[in-house]
């Protein structure tokens, strides 16, 4: 099958501190790609280097068959990116925000107007249209910010830590969605440290940690390659991510609270 996404080598740092290291990474097109690792993991550093927002320190990269140093107007056309913190414009209501992006993208107006009132009610929002984006919860900024994201039907859709906030239905709205878009020939890449979440949605996983892919796979390859009998996907997760097991620490702490009474 064919890559839609190539990372050979990929090293990032931020004075002295190593965001990634020799990250090596292909993505099938038309795939649900996860990336699973603790916080400051540096899942969000390759996002923004693959979304050309962020320029890499050494190695390549290609995003159907972009550049993104390169190419930085072209990948923004293909792909649709959504922050792990919304950026938006605070003070447009969610129209009017949806309307500046359409514009910007050039989406056809009425096609854009049927799209958007479509994604505004699948997705619980049609109260909040006329209200100020800077008063809407995280959890409605990052739907806006989803919404923004596909208008323009990319090829690429890269998601970071995307879910966080969203209430149950509208997640499982947009994880359908993602589902129904990869069939369709699309190309997600979704990071998150939530194991619930990628266990069911994606294709393959990569654990990244420090830096570094530990290892790549379906779930039950990654389970079977650093699992024990019995393991789930979250003690894989945890057992190759933690610097200490997580054993009883939860009854241990239990007991130390109860202890004094």
């Amino acid at each position: 099958m064919e890559n839609a996404v190539r990372v050979e080598g990929v090293s990032k740092s931020y004075g002295s501190t190593i965001a990634l290291s020799s990250v090596w990474l292909e993505i099938q097109k038309g795939t649900i790609h996860g990336i699973i690792g603790p916080n400051g993991s540096g899942k969000t550093t390759l996002m923004r280097i693959l979304s050309s927002l962020t320029q890499r320190d050494a190695g390549k990269v290609s995003v159907l068959g972009l550049d993104p140093s390169v190419s930085p107007l072209q990948i923004k056309r293909i792909i649709g990116y959504v922050p792990e913190n919304p950026a938006l414009y605070q003070s447009m209501t969610t129209t009017e925000y949806l309307n500046f992006v359409g514009s910007v993208r050039g989406i056809d107006s009425a096609h854009h107007d049927s799209l958007t009132k479509a994604f505004v009610k699948s997705l619980e929002l049609e109260e909040y249209v006329d209200e100020p984006i800077g008063s809407l919860s995280f959890g409605s900024k990052q739907k806006v910010s989803i919404i923004s994201a596909l208008l323009h039907d990319p090829q690429v859709i890269i998601l970071d830590e995307a879910l966080k906030g969203v209430d149950p239905r509208s997640s499982r709205v947009i994880r359908d969605l993602l589902k129904a878009l990869s069939r369709n020939g699309k190309t997600v890449l979704f990071s998150t440290h939530v194991i619930e979440t990628v266990d069911t949605l994606c294709d393959r996983l990569s654990i990244l940690y420090r830096g570094r892919i530990i290892d790549t796979g379906n779930a039950a390859e990654l389970i079977e390659r650093n699992g024990k009998g019995g393991s789930t996907l979250e003690d894989v997760f945890l057992n190759t991510t933690s610097e200490a097991p997580v054993g009883n620490i939860g009854d241990d702490l239990a007991g130390m609270m109860g202890s004094e009474r």
